[in-house]
């Protein structure tokens, strides 16, 4: 599993979008019990924090210490430093596995070998992630540019998996049809600046080209966002029950 957001994993907090309401709807909707639950590659807690307003307990991990250390404070929250294919947590333990943009990252047969491990026969997993975000005509067409051509050889090779919205993942369980979400944010454009510099291909451009590819299309992209606007992630959820001949 790589780390990509150990640095600057105070403003990947405070940029990256919020997942809506609804969809912790839908997921509660699933369960039969509500005791424990596990976020795996939990970042900032985002998704821990909203897990915790309806289960007992919820296990949240990751490899970045940096992430862990700006995470959501909640009591029945407890954060570790470990990795997605050598959790350390008991059998049978959880009643609901969420991976919040963050599988495709995973080594999906160590992973899914601990799933089945620790869920209990009948819980529920959900894979969540979303793709690129959609604006006005013209922010889009210089997102697209900065996506595929500036930044597009600096993204990992798993970055593929969301572009093709989680589809080709292996997903070994017994699947649900979800429904379709979307996140619609108004943005000022501070915050949008914000958000792109947070992308790992950002990153790892800087990092070999010695400054920010963001700043490259700062000026355009104002005259074309304005100083606020509505952005909208297209979120795309794969979700599934472990049934009982599941192995551990």
């Amino acid at each position: 599993m790589k780390d990509n957001f150990s640095t600057n994993s105070a403003e990947y907090a405070q940029f990256r979008p919020k997942y809506p309401a609804e969809l912790y709807s839908f997921l509660e909707s699933l369960l039969k019990q509500k005791e424990a639950s596990w976020d795996c590659g939990t970042g900032n807690g985002q998704v821990a924090g909203e897990l915790a307003k309806f289960f007992k307990r919820v296990e949240a991990s990751d490899i970045s210490q940096q992430q862990l250390d700006n995470a959501i404070r909640v009591p029945n929250i407890n954060y570790s430093l470990q990795p997605a294919g050598k959790t350390n947590f008991p059998d049978n333990s959880f009643d609901l596995i969420t991976v919040a943009q963050a599988i495709h990252w995973f080594d999906f047969s160590q992973f899914y070998k601990k799933v089945n491990r620790t869920l209990k026969p009948g819980g529920t997993i959900a894979v969540i992630g979303y793709g690129l975000f959609k604006s006005n005509e013209q922010t889009n067409d210089l997102i697209n540019h900065f996506y595929r051509k500036i930044v597009g050889s600096y993204w990992d090779p798993e970055r593929r998996y969301l572009d093709e919205e989680y589809r080709s993942i292996p997903f070994p369980f017994k699947e649900i049809q979800s429904p379709d979400f979307e996140m619609e944010i108004c943005w000022d454009f501070e915050h949008l600046i914000g958000y792109l510099k947070t992308w790992s291909a950002v990153k790892h451009f800087q990092n070999k080209q010695g400054y920010n590819p963001v700043d490259l299309i700062s000026g355009d992209l104002k005259k074309a966002f304005g100083e606020r606007g509505v952005v909208k992630f297209p979120l795309f959820l794969r979700v599934g029950i472990k049934e009982s001949s599941n192995s551990n």
